[in-house]
């Protein structure tokens, strides 16, 4: 009594929440802004993209301004500085002076201004920084047909769950029927006890097997709760499509599409390589940049009786860096070629991976043809040996065995349609 009273609670536990009833086409349409890999490639593409707007610099002006105040007896800082302040009289060119300064002070505000004109390296860094963000936005397309493919797999888990259940749920009205009948017999003293025994052992069996499989409908929501970013407290999903099986045609000898989003990705990122390789190389072409500063000084904070300004063009050459962008070329180049290595074995790893898939998928095409035939073959035996029961040709504990395995048979049956699914939802992906 207390095992029956202890199933009960399990099973309100689980079926006392609010069972919401979704399709696969909702999902799909609610996961992509919730699911927390999308926002982490999301992310890495926001972040790519803000470390490339620092490329600006290439061809924004650098502006600065400053606020300097000095006292000093300097004979050089002392002179430049009343020089600076307009300040200069006959009498400081007396040597005596000009060796021996008073001390004065010294105000300057200065405003600074650096335009960079042409700067080749950096514009091949930019295009590489460029070519990283595109190879992100393409990694996070990927990552989105691999959450697909998982809720996918969710979603014909949760059916298959379901569908347990219900398979045992029939199971167990078969069970009691029998029971029924088995208990009138011993009541009129047709069976032995040990028969009664054995059905209530069944009934156990398969209450057990129905708790257990109710568990797994909770995990497999509570996972496409996990994959929807949602909280699943008090809340079950059931879901609206039917959980079948349905042929598919598959081509001989698949190949990879080249259009697949990590294979595109691979081969796009081969062109940020060329531009680091440019850029090294870029180094030792001239640069030109602009400069200019404005200047106020004063003997006095905050007066700005005299002031100057600056400007110019420089026009420089790396000649020699002590081979660093040498080094830089070389360690570009065999980068470029580690990437193209490893691009080439991955394609050849996916390949089998695809081989590989679509012979599970002929497998399982396989065992659900299998599979049908002994559950239909195993319903018929137990419809033979009821018959032959219920004209008392047969033994209950023959009937109940007959009744277990075609409640067997039935479960590996969905089993291998959920097996079939699963690996055409995989050869789909890869594919």
């Amino acid at each position: 009594m207390k095992k029956i009273f202890f199933l009960l609670f399990i099973s309100t536990q689980i079926f006392g929440q609010d069972t919401i009833q979704i399709s696969k086409k909702d999902l799909e349409a609610r996961i992509e802004g919730q699911n927390l890999s999308v926002k982490l490639a999301n992310d890495e593409v926001n972040s790519a993209k803000a470390s490339l707007l620092e490329t600006r610099a290439m061809y924004l002006p650098n502006v600065t301004a400053s606020y300097t105040g000095i006292s000093t007896n300097n004979p050089l800082m002392a002179f430049g500085s009343k020089l600076n302040q307009e300040r200069i009289t006959m009498m400081d060119f007396d040597p005596t002076r000009l060796n021996n300064p008073d001390n004065i002070f010294n105000f300057a505000t200065k405003l600074e201004v650096q335009q960079p004109i042409f700067n080749k390296d950096a514009v091949y860094k930019k295009k590489a920084g460029e070519v990283q963000v595109d190879v992100l936005k393409i990694k996070a397309e990927r990552s989105k047909e691999y959450l697909q493919f998982n809720l996918s797999k969710a979603y014909l888990q949760l059916q298959m769950a379901y569908k347990v259940v219900k398979v045992l749920e029939e199971a167990k009205q078969t069970t009691l029927a029998n029971k029924k009948v088995i208990d009138n017999y011993f009541k009129n003293g047709l069976v032995q006890k040990s028969e009664v025994l054995y059905m209530n052992v069944r009934v156990s069996e398969i209450e057990s097997q129905i708790q257990y499989a109710k568990s797994n409908v909770r995990n497999a929501s509570d996972y496409i709760y996990f994959l929807l970013n949602e909280d699943s407290e008090n809340k079950v999903f059931k879901p609206l499509d039917e959980f079948s099986y349905h042929e598919n045609i598959l081509e001989k000898n698949p190949q990879l599409n080249v259009n697949r989003k990590d294979l595109q990705a691979y081969e796009k990122s081969l062109e940020a390589y060329d531009y680091l390789i440019k850029s090294s190389k870029a180094k030792f072409l001239p640069k030109l940049n602009a400069f200019g500063s404005f200047e106020v000084y004063d003997n006095k904070p905050y007066q700005f009786d005299a002031n100057g300004y600056l400007v110019g063009l420089q026009l420089s050459w790396n000649v020699f860096d002590g081979l660093k962008a040498k080094s830089e070329q070389a360690k570009y180049k065999a980068d470029l070629s580690k990437a193209q290595t490893e691009i080439q074995q991955y394609q050849k790893q996916n390949q089998l991976e695809l081989n590989k898939a679509y012979r599970q998928v002929l497998d399982a095409d396989n065992k659900v043809s299998l599979t049908k035939l002994s559950w239909e073959q195993s319903t018929e035996a137990y419809r033979i040996r009821k018959n032959r029961y219920d004209q008392g040709l047969e033994k209950s504990s023959d009937l109940l065995s007959a009744e277990t395995q075609m409640s067997q048979k039935e479960l590996e049956y969905q089993q291998a349609i959920f097996e079939y699914n699963t690996a055409l939802e995989y050869y789909k992906f890869l594919k």
